[in-house]
C-alpha cells in the first residue's frame, strides 16, 4: 500500500525568496529535483517567466505531468493550504525522527514542502506543520529537497516513468537517448 500511496499523493514544492539575478540556477535545480523525485508542481514566490520556460521545456522534452507557477503569494498559499506543511530548515527536527509519522500521513494528505532561498521569515516556521532538518548544518536546498523526498518516498520515486520526446536508456558506457522512439 505504501508504494502506491507514495506515488499518488500530491506533493507541492514552494520556493520562497527567489532572487532571479542570483538564484536562477539553484531554483531551476530545485524545480528539476522536485519533478524527478515525484512532486506534482513547484510554486515560486517571484514572477519569473524565464524560469517557467526552462522548467516547462524540460517537462515537454522528458515527460511527466509537472507544473510550475511563479508569482505566488507564499503567505496566502501557506495559510490556505489544508494539507501537511513541511519547511526544510537546518533548525528543524532531524528528518529521521519524524519520517515514519510523515509516511503514515502520506496516503491521505497533500504535502507542501517549503524551500527557502535566503533568510526565511519566522511566519513560515510558525505556519508549518513540521520544521525538518536533513542536517543541522548549512546545506544546499537542492540536496535537502532530494534527500527529504527520497526518505519520504522510501526510494519509490526511482520507479516513476516519464513519457516524453526524450528518454534516457541506462548504459554503463556512453549515452543512449531515445528521441521520439528512435535510439541515438
Amino acid at each position: 500500500m505504501f508504494k502506491e500511496a507514495c506515488l499518488l499523493v500530491d506533493i507541492h514544492v514552494l520556493r520562497i525568496n527567489h532572487r532571479p539575478f542570483r538564484d536562477k540556477r539553484i531554483t531551476t535545480h530545485v524545480a528539476l529535483t522536485a519533478r524527478a523525485f515525484g512532486a506534482k508542481d513547484i510554486l515560486v514566490d517571484l514572477k519569473d517567466e524565464d524560469l517557467e520556460q526552462i522548467v516547462n521545456k524540460v517537462t515537454e522534452n522528458f515527460g511527466g505531468d509537472f507544473h510550475i507557477r511563479t508569482g505566488i503569494n507564499y503567505r496566502s498559499y501557506l495559510r490556505s493550504f489544508k494539507g501537511v506543511k513541511i519547511h526544510l530548515t537546518m533548525y528543524g527536527l532531524p528528518v529521521d525522527t519524524v519520517i515514519g509519522e510523515l509516511r503514515e500521513r502520506l496516503a491521505t494528505n497533500e504535502f507542501a514542502i517549503v524551500v527557502g532561498a535566503s533568510k526565511v521569515p519566522i511566519d513560515v516556521y510558525n505556519e508549518s506543520s513540521y520544521n525538518i532538518s536533513i542536517t543541522n548544518q548549512p546545506i544546499s536546498e537542492v540536496s535537502a529537497l532530494a534527500l527529504f523526498l527520497d526518505r519520504l518516498l522510501a526510494g519509490k520515486e526511482m520507479e516513476l516513468e516519464f513519457k516524453g520526446k526524450l528518454s534516457i536508456i541506462p548504459s554503463g558506457k556512453g549515452k543512449k537517448v531515445k528521441v521520439n522512439g528512435n535510439i541515438t
